[in-house]
């Protein structure tokens, strides 16, 4: 009778977040469908026409650039459209009217950019097409904003709030009755034509499409969250009390040392998607950005800083306790009985009778650990907070994290899915996560993330087997072993890869490249190798002054 309860409650939960998150995509698709209905009704079907120059090419990506392609036409099936078969600038035009048309509501929501690539894989068209479309429009939409005080933008949003306040629906202030002229900004940059040409749209049909984010601070200023941004400094001043050095740091742009804060972020840098990088442990303080490098620079990507000076203690201990004889043996120990860490040998490990050298040592790894699971859900309830309060803006975000770093996520998702938080996240990747990995905080996390939900693991990762051992291990571990029973959780295992929880920092890049990632920076990826090589033989090294052996370094040789 309890379990029947127990499942029902689980089934009663479920179908009310589904049904919850249904109605949030509902309204998304009223909106665009009125907006498309405005434009077709007010204009009469003009969409402009193209020109007949030749297009430039296109650059491709500088590696192999055909895996993200394959991987995005799997999971977004093309729609059958004899429209795939026309010239290839019409089509280019067709997906760039659609971006312009779903700017037109005000923000670039996460459903639109799913729309988006639905509709390149539809249309044939590869995908770093939509990539650098969104790159050009975003840089162009920066520059209306660029060089304006955020005080002057918040006064004159208060103002324009107040002049708009009779009118109702997201896309009311932007239906222009009467088409406007194109912005000057919007205009040079090529916005409404294709491939660098003078053809495509009319500049008047242009301005229809882009309605108020055409010419409107207080839209773009939206748009790239420099309102937002000031509820999420009061968010990072709140918790900073409780993280040490907590902050949200640009990878790229200028003066980057120096800016802790999405809103300090020069708006000539902005980009129509977000992307944050979370690390579970470090070396140095240098890690804190060079261990991200190989993101690639076609999205606006930030680094969380939490708790430095403890990731970096506990990444020592973690490299002495799995350089010792003493780990060896326990490695032994675990391979000899069952030959993998994972959730159906738990029974069987909480009765191993654990080396005293192991048990001592623990003592040391455990109580920082413990630790840090309780800040890094701190530091997730403060990222979470900054996505409801849209300090990012009105653009989708993507969460990359290991370790740790994975954790912060994994309670991000959590408190997005309880405060019903809907279409704020994209795609998401957690690798070697210390959460658990039942159906019930799955399918939770599940409805927080509208695009990719990634769970990496490694059943050879005795390290995290073992600090998980007294956590949660009776529901699963998501870092070793698969999420099953949730659908549309993709599954990437690293067992050959991952023999040891601290090379998750040598191989986010490579796993990335492999799960068929949009945005990589493929030279990046082959240098973070090499660091990988050189920590291996580090690693090999250090473990053979302590027992004289070379223990399971050659797993990883080959990636």
């Amino acid at each position: 009778m309890y379990q029947k309860t127990e499942k029902q409650i689980l089934v009663n939960s479920v179908s009310e977040l589904k049904r919850d998150t249904f109605a949030h995509f509902s309204k998304w698709r009223q909106n665009v469908s009125k907006r498309i209905q405005d434009i077709v009704i007010k204009n009469g079907g003009t969409s402009g026409n193209v020109g007949s120059q030749e297009p430039q090419k296109v650059a491709g990506p500088s590696g192999p650039g055909d895996n993200p392609v394959a991987v995005l036409a799997r999971l977004y099936p093309a729609v059958d459209t004899p429209l795939r078969e026309g010239p290839k600038e019409k089509r280019a035009l067709i997906l760039h009217s659609m971006l312009l048309i779903l700017l037109g509501l005000d923000q670039y929501a996460v459903y639109s950019r799913i729309l988006l690539v639905r509709l390149t894989t539809s249309l044939n068209i590869p995908v770093y097409v939509l990539q650098q479309d969104e790159v050009r429009v975003s840089q162009a939409l920066s520059k209306i904003i660029q060089g304006i005080p955020i005080e002057e933008m918040v006064q004159r949003r208060a103002e324009e709030i107040k002049a708009r306040r009779w009118k109702t629906g997201m896309a009311s202030a932007a239906s222009a009755e009467e088409p406007g002229s194109l912005s000057p900004h919007l205009l040079t940059a090529g916005v409404g034509t294709v491939f660098g040409g003078k053809g495509g749209l009319h500049p008047t049909v242009t301005s229809t499409l882009l309605a108020a984010m055409n010419e409107s601070t207080v839209v773009v200023g939206s748009l790239f969250g420099l309102y937002g941004a000031r509820q999420g400094s009061k968010t990072m001043s709140m918790y900073g009390k409780d993280i040490q050095g907590f902050g949200i740091i640009p990878l790229r742009g200028s003066s980057e040392s120096k800016i802790n804060d999405p809103k300090e972020l020069p708006t000539e840098d902005r980009k129509m998607r977000v992307t944050i990088g979370i690390a579970g442990l470090m070396s140095s303080p240098e890690d804190l950005l060079k261990s991200w490098e190989f993101l690639g620079p076609q999205n606006e990507t930030y680094v969380m800083r939490w708790e430095e000076d403890g990731l970096i203690r506990m990444n020592a201990a973690f490299e002495l306790l799995v350089k010792s004889p003493t780990w060896d043996t326990i490695k032994n120990e675990i391979t000899s009985r069952t030959g993998e860490v994972s959730l159906t040998i738990y029974d069987r490990l909480t009765q191993i009778e654990w080396p005293v050298g192991l048990l001592k040592a623990s003592k040391i790894i455990e109580t920082p650990w413990c630790s840090a699971i309780i800040r890094a859900d701190k530091a997730g309830a403060a990222l979470a907070d900054m996505l409801i309060n849209k300090s990012f803006g009105e653009r989708p975000v993507s969460l990359i994290g290991y370790s740790l770093g994975a954790r912060i996520i994994y309670n991000c998702l959590m408190m997005l899915s309880e405060k019903r938080a809907f279409g704020l996240v994209e795609n998401v990747i957690m690798m070697g996560t210390p959460c658990p990995s039942e159906v019930r905080v799955w399918a939770a996390i599940r409805t927080s993330v509208a695009g990719r939900l990634i769970n990496v693991y490694s059943n050879q990762d005795y390290l995290l087997g073992f600090l998980s051992r007294n956590i949660c291990y009776q529901y699963g571990v998501a870092g070793l072993q698969k999420v099953e029973g949730v659908p549309h959780v993709e599954n990437f295992d690293a067992s050959e890869v991952v023999t040891n929880h601290l090379r998750y920092r040598y191989l986010v890049g490579s796993i990335l490249k492999k799960v068929g990632w949009e945005d990589i920076d493929y030279p990046q990826v082959t240098a973070e190798q090499m660091k990988l090589a050189a920590y291996i033989k580090e690693l090999d090294e250090g473990s053979a002054k302590g027992n004289g052996t070379n223990s399971g370094g050659s797993v990883q040789r080959g990636e």
